[in-house]
């Protein structure tokens, strides 16, 4: 006889606690080998796609596309041992197996209770408006919509501490989810939801068209969520200085005139940027906000700015003060090649203490960019474009770029913060003055 086997969502590291279906790489009464992928899933950092470690045939699947599970909510059920798919009435039972309350790990020590949400119709009556005295005409009061009755179609712990914690009564919304489901994005979209606001009757009311609805989910959310919480608690300041890089771009195209592999313009400055944080490592730190304290980290890892398809990715050089010119360039190529296709794993995207942000690349000059939190410092790279400059006493067409640091103020002060730009500024001008400090 099979067993049944019951795959979890698994924890996919760096503190992640819910990812949404992006698309089923089996269905039900598919023949699974032991790692094989059987869905993909998009956490808050990176696109993933999850292993079973069964093998077997797949008996039921739990979530629909565009759910979002929370870790340890079921995937799927494997029959260890079956060889072949379930016959007709054994796979109409695994297809419409019912769904277990999300959040909830299976109990091995007695029968798991599983209940299916029936399917609820919700009467949403018009608002309706007061009647007024003949004298004094007022404004129409908004009526709610009318709770449906039985059961609120929630099934996801997490959605009810949502609507919970926010104040939002689930029995006044309608579901987007599978026979009405109220999922997550439902509970957000009203917290989004302008409040109702009285207009005396006789004033002339514009209506203004529905615009695009997208939900702050996914990357997306995950990226709006860290960028405003590293303005609520980082009190930031930037400063900026312009430099020719004329010396540094031809030491470059020296390095790259020999054999070997080829360095980027991107990898100089990380090594120079990384020579900076050894002599400035305050601003490689974090701040503890529990203990009150600054925490100096004794590696930097690099995080670095790529744009893709899927919007912003920091992917992270681990031990970048450790790594030559050449290994930079390849660790760089490697990660962005990877943003882009969408396979980052989650590690690749966290741990970061330092972001180097080449904005260069969209033909701008300058920035001040929001620190990417927990880490103290940024730098930002602009283009580097021939300019006028003053070069040994005469008028001179040179490659100018501008940079920019911007700081934790809380781990330094401006003294810190200019010795740092400085030296990278020095670095850039003469690239001798790194060698000089190696």
């Amino acid at each position: 006889m099979p067993q049944v086997m019951e795959f979890k969502l698994p924890d996919l590291g760096e503190g992640l606690t819910e990812a949404e279906i992006v698309r089923w790489l089996v269905a039900v009464g598919d023949v699974v080998t032991i790692d094989q992928p059987v869905v993909e899933v998009e956490t808050a950092k990176a696109m993933v796609e999850v292993p079973c470690p069964y093998g077997g045939v797949v008996t039921a699947r739990f979530g629909e596309e565009g759910e979002e599970l929370p870790v340890g909510a079921p995937l799927i059920t494997v029959a260890v041992g079956a060889e072949s798919a379930p016959d007709g009435a054994e796979a109409e039972g695994a297809a419409n197996a019912p769904r277990p309350l999300i959040g909830y790990g299976s109990d091995h020590s007695r029968p798991t209770r599983r209940r299916r949400v029936r399917p609820v119709t919700a009467a949403v009556s018009a608002p309706v408006a007061a009647p007024a005295p003949a004298a004094a005409p007022v404004p129409a009061a908004p009526v709610a919509p009318a709770a449906p009755a039985g059961p609120v179609p929630v099934i996801s712990p997490l959605v009810r501490k949502l609507a919970r914690d926010n104040g939002v009564d689930l029995r006044a919304l309608r579901g987007s989810g599978p026979e009405g489901l109220i999922l997550r994005a439902d509970v957000e979209a009203a917290l989004r939801a302008p409040e109702p606001v009285a207009v005396p009757v006789a004033a002339p009311v514009a209506v203004a068209a529905q615009g695009e609805r997208i939900p702050l989910k996914g990357l997306r959310g995950a990226v709006a969520e860290k960028l405003s919480r590293s303005r609520r608690e980082i009190p930031e300041a930037t400063c900026w200085v312009d430099a020719d890089a004329t010396e540094l771009m031809a030491a470059r195209a020296a390095m790259n005139a020999v054999d070997g592999p080829k360095i980027s313009v991107l990898a100089l400055l990380a090594r120079i940027c990384t020579a900076a944080l050894a002599r400035y490592p305050e601003l490689n730190s974090t701040v503890d906000l529990a203990a009150n304290e600054i925490v100096r980290l004794p590696g930097v890892h690099l995080g670095f700015a790529a744009q893709t398809e899927r919007g912003l990715m920091v992917p992270v050089v681990r031990d970048a003060h450790t790594r030559s010119p050449e290994s930079l360039s390849a660790e760089f190529a490697r990660l962005t090649e990877l943003a882009r296709a969408g396979k980052l794993a989650p590690s690749d995207l966290t741990g970061g203490t330092f972001t180097l942000n080449n904005y260069g690349v969209f033909g701008v000059d300058g920035s001040t960019p929001i620190i990417n939190h927990p880490e103290a410092a940024m730098l930002g790279v602009g283009r580097i474009i021939p300019k006028p400059w003053v070069y040994r006493g005469e008028l001179a067409v040179r490659q100018v770029v501008q940079l920019s640091l911007t700081f934790d103020h809380r781990v330094c002060d401006g003294g810190a913060a200019g010795g740092f730009l400085r030296y990278v500024a020095d670095c850039v001008e003469n690239p001798a003055v790194l060698l000089r400090s190696l």
